[in-house]
């Protein structure tokens, strides 16, 4: 086997661990921070405000992050990102433990800020192989995102009682020791050269024109939207199971668990998917099966019927949003990617962190159903641009 194709092997399995370990910090916030802000929320709809924070914290930090990781290298700018994990469920614990929301929010906003560097970790693997390869190297790097699905919410599930009178508190230490262990799993990685920006004569097109191409817009559009519709039916899930239909946490924690398993578990197949069917569809398909997962919501509100809703959800957004990054990483030149990745993240995350603020104020004022209402004609028409996308390329 030659040395760098046994690299990439190994390049992909430590990111494939990273994900996992990031993943893990994500779904322990989604199953449980928001039922512990619960206990200390200034008002019931401000409970998805935490949630919020870490989405506002990750996608304010996209740009940064993909300069600072251009700037330092992909390794060390990821371990990077991965410590920033680990003040940050101090100070989440400790806000817990003090019953003080807004320093809860503002521990969130550190984990999300630690989230946007490791939200690099598919590029830095597309980057690293040759380009035949980028689909299935975001594939099965996300695939590892199936052990977080397990993980996390197992982990939540088991801690909440550990710190007698404080809630759920252990939950977000447990966030540290996982960001710790990520950055030592990023540390055996060698993956490729960055182009700092400036570090090459030949920068590329200029941004103003980047974004007038449509095969760079539409895949924003795409991972956008795919992102944010998951976000929305996703944090407004947990706190309709057990505020409003009665359900348990541990049938929320359960569904969640089921849901970031879909999120994943697909990847295992999508770049093949891919492959013989090209992106744009599998973008396309995911947002259909988004349309399927609301119109489940809208018939039932059994616990059943939340799980079925949350895993069609989860393998919606992995076709849109894996679909979504395939076609944009073909889409620019190497000495273009620092930029097009910076403004990628912040469409992608800035419209996720929209969609989790609009969340709890959603689902206390119009409800439940009307979420997932909402999703279904937002996927309809970025399916219809994305199908326009295609005719339009095929015309050229």
């Amino acid at each position: 086997m030659p040395d760098s194709h046994r690299q990439s092997i190994r390049n992909i399995g430590l990111l494939s661990a990273a994900q996992a370990l990031g993943g893990s910090n994500s779904s322990i916030i989604m199953s449980v921070a928001a039922l512990a802000a619960v206990n200390f929320a200034p008002d019931r709809s401000a409970v998805t405000l935490p949630v919020t924070a870490m989405i506002v914290g990750l996608a304010l930090t996209t740009s940064t992050a993909t300069m600072v990781i251009y700037r330092l290298g992909r390794t060390r700018g990821l371990m990077l990102g991965a410590a920033i994990g680990i003040p940050a469920s101090v100070v989440a614990t400790l806000a817990v433990i003090l019953g003080q929301f807004y320093l809860f929010a503002a521990g969130l906003f550190l984990v999300g800020m630690s989230g946007a560097f490791m939200q690099q970790v598919r590029f830095a693997a597309a980057d690293s192989v040759a380009p035949e390869l980028k689909s299935q190297a975001i594939s099965w790097v996300m695939f590892g995102g199936v052990a977080a699905g397990f993980l996390g919410p197992q982990l939540s599930a088991l801690s909440i009682g550990w710190i007698p009178g404080a809630e759920y508190a252990a939950s977000f230490i447990v966030i540290g020791v996982i960001s710790l262990l990520s950055v030592l799993v990023l540390a055996g990685t060698r993956l490729a050269p960055t182009h700092a920006p400036g570090a090459t004569e030949d920068k590329g097109r200029p941004l103003s024109v980047l974004l007038r191409q449509p095969e760079i817009v539409l895949p924003m559009l795409g991972g956008a939207l795919s992102y944010a519709l998951m976000t929305l039916i996703m944090v407004a899930a947990p706190l309709a199971m057990v505020h409003l239909c009665g359900h348990s946490p541990t049938d929320a924690a359960g569904a969640i668990q089921w849901h970031v398993v879909a999120m994943f578990a697909p990847s295992f197949v999508t770049g093949a998917i891919i492959k013989r069917i090209g992106a744009s569809l599998v973008t396309a398909l995911g947002l259909l099966l988004i349309i399927a997962c609301a119109v489940i919501a809208l018939n039932g509100i059994t616990v059943a019927h939340f799980t079925t809703t949350l895993i069609l959800l989860g393998v919606g957004w992995n076709f849109g949003f894996i679909g979504s990054t395939a076609m944009l990483a073909t889409s620019y030149r190497p000495q273009e990617a620092g930029r097009v990745q910076a403004v990628n993240e912040q469409v992608v995350f800035g419209s996720s962190a929209i969609a989790s603020l609009s969340s709890g104020f959603l689902l206390q004022f119009v409800g439940w159903e009307a979420i997932n209402l909402l999703a279904i004609p937002v996927a309809t028409l970025t399916i219809l641009l994305l199908g326009f996308g295609s005719l339009r390329q095929a015309r050229a």
